[in-house]
């Protein structure tokens, strides 16, 4: 659920309060009352046969906008009905607050009941988390601004605060976040998309490789290739001093993600060839586990092989490959010689026994 779809779920509740502003300015407190009371109940009886389900929220602002304009009109005291948009208002904080800043998202849970096929993902629900904060800081602010009014300012002022300002500062909002969205998008037309999957390798969807390497730890698969010699020597290559992640250190021989709509095989074959230059190799798949560093959150596919004929650097992204003996790799790890994930992987395959290490 993106900011509109929730704004577009939120609206409705406030229909009845701003037929009373323009019923109110027409034809006085009582009548406008009425009006409104009849304008949400008819609204009510529109959303049940039209999308046969009950508008608890409708409901909820009609039965508030009863209690204090009835309060209002005995007290001959507007005050209190000028404060039910800032309560109802409040409310919607509330409930903004607990999604976005806690463990419990209610609008996730709103979002999942009235679109039951569909599904969110990490990445977007992550995307509503912080478009629900967005929208806490508007709600909270122009709810202050609401009971402000009901207090310091004249009923035009709170009339138009409470009404056409809600408008207003959402339609600059709204505005703002199209025109981000669009530039955003232009942005990431040229960028590299990889896919999502959750720990048993199944697909929950895509995302641009930028995101996933934020820290936001979207999981996303990669692959792995160790080449090794029939001397029990095992092939790395040195990552360049301006990488971003692990700069200047030892590494597994081939590591790349995988792109989206792109196989497992075609995968690794590219990877393979983009950064040791091997065409022809048989691999073997030896493992696939998670590995999660500070930056990101990886499905990896673990390959070996023994094919190694005519390998060399074939990218900027490789500064040196070479054969490493089991006791060179031994007498540096744990020295900031390795980067943590070959580490990890050089005992995976020292426990699995493989090529002799």
């Amino acid at each position: 659920m993106n900011r509109a779809q929730l704004f577009k779920k939120l609206l409705p509740g406030f229909i009845p309060l701003f037929v009373f502003i323009a019923a109110d300015e027409i034809w006085g407190t009582k009548i406008g009352l009425f009006v409104a009371i009849g304008v949400g109940l008819a609204e009510m009886v529109w959303i049940a046969v039209k999308e046969k389900r009950f508008e608890k929220f409708v409901l909820f602002d009609t039965l508030l906008l009863v209690v204090l304009g009835g309060v209002s009109i005995l007290l001959d005291n507007d005050i209190f009905f000028k404060l039910k948009p800032g309560l109802i208002e409040l409310i919607l904080v509330a409930v903004l607050a607990i999604s976005a800043f806690s463990k419990v998202n209610i609008v996730g849970m709103m979002g999942q009941r009235y679109m039951k096929d569909v599904e969110f993902n990490t990445a977007q629900m992550q995307q509503m988390r912080q478009s629900m904060k967005s929208l806490f800081f508007i709600f909270l602010a122009h709810t202050v601004l609401v009971f402000y009014s009901a207090f310091f300012m004249s009923k035009e002022a709170w009339a138009f605060i409470s009404g056409g300002l809600f408008y207003i500062i959402f339609g600059i909002y709204f505005l703002f976040e199209m025109l981000r969205q669009k530039k955003k998008q232009k942005a990431l037309t040229n960028e590299e998309w990889v896919p999502l999957v959750n720990e048993q390798g199944k697909v929950t969807g895509q995302a641009p490789r930028s995101q996933v390497h934020n820290g936001s730890k979207l999981l996303h698969p990669v692959v792995h290739l160790h080449v090794l010699n029939n001397k029990g020597a095992i092939l790395l290559q040195k990552r360049p001093a301006d990488k971003l992640i692990q700069p200047g250190k030892w590494d597994t021989a081939v590591g790349g993600h995988i792109s989206a709509g792109e196989t497992l095989e075609q995968a690794l074959k590219k990877e393979v060839f983009e950064e040791i230059g091997l065409k022809e190799f048989s691999a073997k798949l030896q493992k696939v586990y998670k590995w999660e560093s500070e930056v990101e959150a990886e499905l990896i596919y673990l390959f070996t092989t023994y094919d190694y004929k005519g390998f060399g650097i074939q990218s900027n992204e490789v500064d040196e490959l070479r054969f490493w003996t089991k006791i060179q790799v031994e007498k540096n790890l744990g020295k900031a010689v390795f980067t943590p994930n070959f580490e990890v992987e050089f005992r995976m395959l020292c426990e699995l026994g493989i090529g002799g290490l």
